[in-house]
């Protein structure tokens, strides 16, 4: 059974466009994860599948090793939900005899992944016998809410009055922030719910390097100084 690896790629964007395909460290930004997922280890058995509606993205992903699955253009719309994308691609890996242990979602606007980081997300899959896996960022518990009414006092995630320092912290006691760059997910998750996240949950806890998610250009910057912390080449 494999492990089918969706990096949805739309040819639209508002906020930068065609974001996909932006330079970053000296190739186009979805190049990235492209490479991170074809680097895992025989073992995670990962078929690396672009989908996109979008010919040149389409182009650069073949040229950068990964399948196409050609996205209907109803898939491709501003409001268009990424869980749809995923049930589309399901179906076309399915009907070309495909055999789906896990479906890994991989955004491309989340560059920073360390070597092995892939790797270890399908073992904790498969360890833990989880039905859905979420990539998430440590966070410290120093939260506050605003009042939720006039008068009323600001309230705090964590005791206040017996503030821990931050190297006494334990795993338990922070946040954990779903930054959207990874999710591992049964096939019948998709099936029954139409969401990413179901049945067992398992959180898997990223590097703060990773944390990296390029909504502006100002993001491009800070993404190339991580992804040069991690040893991947910055070089075309």
């Amino acid at each position: 059974m494999s492990v089918l690896c969706v990096i949805p790629a739309r040819g639209g964007s508002k906020g930068i466009p065609r974001k996909n395909l932006l330079p970053v460290g000296g190739k186009p930004l979805i190049a990235w994860t492209i490479a991170q997922a074809l680097a895992t280890t025989e073992e995670s058995d990962l078929i690396v599948a672009v989908s996109t509606e979008d010919e040149k993205i389409a182009r650069v992903a073949r040229e950068h090793g990964a399948r196409v699955i050609e996205r209907p253009v109803e898939l491709a719309q501003d409001t268009t939900a990424t869980e749809p994308v995923l049930l589309h691609a399901m179906d076309v890996a399915e009907a070309q005899g495909i055999d789906l242990e896990a479906v890994m979602l991989l955004q491309a606007t989340s560059p920073v992944r360390l070597p092995g980081t892939l790797d270890r997300a399908v073992a904790q899959f498969r360890d833990s016998g989880c039905d859905s896996l979420i990539g998430v960022l440590p966070q410290s518990p120093f939260f506050w809410h605003l009042p939720a009414a006039d008068g009323e006092q600001p309230r705090a995630d964590y005791d206040w009055s017996r503030r821990p320092r931050r190297q006494e912290l334990t795993a338990q006691q922070h946040h954990y922030f779903e930054n959207g760059s990874l999710y591992v997910t049964a096939p019948h998750v998709y099936r029954e719910t139409r969401n990413r996240i179901g049945g067992r949950i398992s959180l898997f806890v990223l590097d703060e390097l990773e944390g990296v998610d390029i909504d502006t250009e100002a993001d491009v910057a800070a993404a190339e100084r991580m992804l040069a912390r991690t040893g991947w080449s910055t070089t075309a």
